[in-house]
C-alpha cells in the first residue's frame, strides 16, 4: 500500500529506533545531571541510577505491549483512551507527555549552552537560542533525515561516555572516592538522599517512552518496538552506572555537585586537546537530546490534533518533508520560553514528576485492557504483574519528592 502524502512515513527499523531511544535518553541525562544527582545522594549516586532503572524497567515492558497494540503517534494518549474510554483523560495525558518533552528539551538545551559557553565564552542565553533554533530546523527536515542525524550523534555521545569511563578509571588523578565507597549501608539516613537523587536520575532515563510516540513511523512495529525498547534500557543503564562511578572516582564530590557541565571535570588534568575534544562531544550529545525531544513532542501534538483533541491546524503535515511542520514550530517556541525562564534542576525535576504521573496512568490503562480479556490482534504481551509493579514503583519514586 502506498502511503498517502498527508500521513507519516514508516521508515524506522530496530537499529535506528534503538539509536533514537539512546539518543534522547543519554543526551537528556547523564551529560547534564550527574552533578545534581551527586549533590543529593553523595557517593551513592550510582545506586540512584540503579533504582531509577528498576522503576523504568517495569513500565518499559508495559510500553512494549501497548506500542504494539496501538502503533500510533501520541501513543500514551491512545493507550489511556483505550484503557479508560475517556477522550478528555487521553487529551490530558497527551498534553502532559508533550509538556515533558518540552521541559526536558529546555533543560538539556541549558546543559548544551553551558558546555558551549565553556568553549566559546559566548553568553549562555544566546547559545541556548541558537541550539534550539538549529535543532528545530533539523526536526523540520524530515523524520528519516532527523533520526539519521540523531543516530550519528548518538554514536558520538555514547563514545564520549566510554571515553569518560576509560579516562576516569585509567588515566585521571584519583581525586574522588574508592570503588567500595559507592555501596551504601543497608540502613541509615542516606537512603532519603538516594531516594531524592533517584527522581533526578530517573530524568536520565526519560526517553525510551518517546519511542512509542514515533510508532506510526516504525516498520513492523510488533517486532521492532519491543526489541528497541529493551535494548535502549539495557544499554543506557550500563552506560549510566559505569559513567557515574568513573566520575565519582576521578572528581572531588564538592566540585562535582556544583557543576552544570559535570563530565568535563574528569578531564581537568588532561591535555588541552583532550579537554577540548570532550567538550565538543558533550555539546553534540546534549543538542541531540533537544532534537529528539522536539521530534517526540511535535508528534504527540500532531497525533492529538489528528484525532480532534487539539486544533486541526496542528495536524498539518508538510507535503515536501512529510513532517508535522506547524506542531514542530509550536514546540520550538515553547522550548525557548521554558529554557529562558527556568533553571535546569527545576526543569529536570518537573519532567520526572510529569513522566511518572503518565507512567501510572499508562500502566493502569494496560491493567484495565488485560482485565477485559485477551486481544485477538497480534502484539507483544507481558503478564499483568508487570503493569501492577509499574504503578507501584512509579508511585513510590514520585513520593520521594515529598520526603
Amino acid at each position: 500500500m502506498i502511503d498517502q502524502p498527508d500521513k507519516l512515513r514508516r521508515a524506522l527499523n530496530v537499529p535506528l529506533l534503538t539509536l533514537y531511544g539512546l539518543g534522547v535518553t543519554v543526551g537528556a541525562g547523564i551529560y547534564v545531571l550527574v552533578g545534581a544527582t551527586a549533590a543529593e545522594a553523595g557517593v551513592f549516586a550510582p545506586i540512584s541510577f540503579v533504582i531509577a532503572a528498576i522503576v523504568v524497567g517495569f513500565t518499559a515492558f508495559s510500553y512494549a505491549e501497548l506500542s504494539t497494540r496501538y502503533p500510533v503517534s501520541a501513543g500514551e494518549a491512545a493507550y489511556v483512551e483505550a484503557g479508560f474510554s475517556s477522550a478528555a483523560l487521553a487529551t490530558v495525558v497527551g498534553l502532559a507527555v508533550a509538556m515533558s518533552g518540552l521541559v526536558s528539551a529546555a533543560a538539556v538545551s541549558l546543559g548544551a549552552a553551558s558546555y558551549l559557553h565553556g568553549l566559546t565564552g559566548a553568553p549562555e542565553a544566546v547559545l541556548t537560542v541558537c541550539v534550539v533554533i538549529t535543532m528545530g530546523v533539523i526536526a523540520l527536515w524530515g523524520i528519516t533525515q532527523s533520526v539519521m542525524v540523531a543516530a550519528v550523534i548518538t554514536v558520538i555521545e555514547v563514545s564520549g561516555l566510554l571515553f569518560v569511563m576509560i579516562w576516569g578509571f585509567g588515566f585521571a588523578d584519583p581525586s574522588g572516592v574508592g570503588l567500595t565507597d559507592i555501596l551504601p549501608p543497608l540502613t541509615g539516613p542516606h537512603w532519603a538522599g538516594i531516594g531524592a537523587a533517584s527522581l533526578l536520575a530517573f530524568f536520565a532515563f526519560v526517553g525510551f517512552e518517546d519511542m512509542a510516540n514515533v510508532a506510526e513511523e516504525v516498520k513492523d512495529p510488533v517486532h521492532t518496538m519491543p526489541k528497541a525498547i529493551v535494548w535502549t534500557l539495557v544499554l543506557a543503564t550500563v552506560l549510566y552506572i559505569g559513567t557515574t562511578t568513573a566520575v565519582l572516582m576521578a572528581v572531588p564530590l564538592g566540585a562535582l555537585s556544583a557543576s552544570a557541565a559535570p563530565l568535563s571535570l574528569v578531564f581537568a588534568s588532561a591535555p588541552d586537546t583532550v579537554q577540548q575534544g570532550f567538550g565538543i562531544i558533550a555539546i553534540v550529545a546534549t543538542v541531540n537530546g533537544v532534537l529528539i525531544q522536539m521530534i517526540m513532542a511535535s508528534r504527540v501534538i500532531y497525533g492529538l490534533a489528528d484525532r480532534g483533541h487539539l486544533p486541526k491546524a496542528l495536524a498539518h503535515v508538510s507535503v515536501r518533508t512529510q513532517t508535522p511542520d506547524l506542531a514542530t514550530l509550536a514546540v520550538v517556541g515553547a522550548i525557548l520560553l521554558l529554557a529562558l525562564t527556568f533553571p535546569i534542576d527545576a526543569l529536570a525535576e518537573r519532567t520526572s514528576q510529569i513522566v511518572l504521573g503518565v507512567f501510572v496512568l499508562v500502566n493502569l490503562a494496560l491493567i484495565r485492557l488485560k482485565l477485559r480479556g485477551p486481544s485477538t490482534e497480534p502484539h507483544f504481551r507481558v503478564p499483568v504483574v508487570v503493569p501492577v509493579m509499574g504503578v507501584a514503583t512509579s508511585l513510590l519514586l514520585f513520593a520521594t519528592a515529598f520526603l
